[in-house]
């Protein structure tokens, strides 16, 4: 059991400087970043419309009338070349989304905040920090191209260095443990 904690231990720290690579490629190169996860998520909706497509005509008269293969393959591999050859368009709509909702969610939080100090509880003041902060971050990110794969880039290197040091201190003491 120990044998395999400790291997089990060694794999999270595997795992962690993987996440702590890609998350460096990812604060260095926001751009290529993008593109390349336009590309991957691409590849795997033609990859997945291709066998939808050829599952459907080699079961055809297998399953009953409503079978809808043929159409979901075609709509998934229209889908990932979109995704493949309007990557910079993709990756501009998905960061103006997440931070209209940043800023949605601020704002929400700003009116809590408001009617915390109305009921005199006093995390309000906290609580209106916070929503401010988001309303920034939320602006920040709309206007700032590469911030939001920046800012998920600065999050897997800091998951991936707390992971990496409670990895290393289980390991250290998986002894102690059983």
């Amino acid at each position: 059991m120990k044998s395999f904690l400790k291997k089990s231990g060694w794999l999270d720290i595997l795992v962690s400087i993987v996440f702590a690579i890609i998350g460096i490629f990812m604060i260095v190169k926001t751009d290529l970043a993008v593109k390349i996860i336009s590309y991957i998520l691409g590849g795997m909706f033609i990859v997945i419309g291709i066998v939808k497509s050829i599952d459907y005509f080699l079961s055809k008269g297998k399953y009953d009338f409503y079978n809808y293969d043929l159409v979901y393959g075609i709509i998934a591999v229209i889908i990932g070349l979109v995704t493949i050859f309007y990557s910079g368009l993709i990756g501009s709509m998905f960061r103006i989304m997440i931070a209209i909702w940043i800023i949605y969610s601020g704002l929400v939080r700003l009116s809590l905040s408001l009617k915390l100090r109305t009921a005199q509880i006093n995390m309000w003041t906290v609580s209106l920090i916070l929503s401010i902060i988001m309303i920034i971050g939320g602006i920040y990110i709309l206007f700032q191209n590469g911030a939001l794969i920046l800012t998920l880039g600065i999050i897997m290197l800091v998951y991936s260095v707390m992971d990496l040091i409670e990895s290393a201190i289980f390991v250290k003491y998986v002894n102690k443990l059983m």
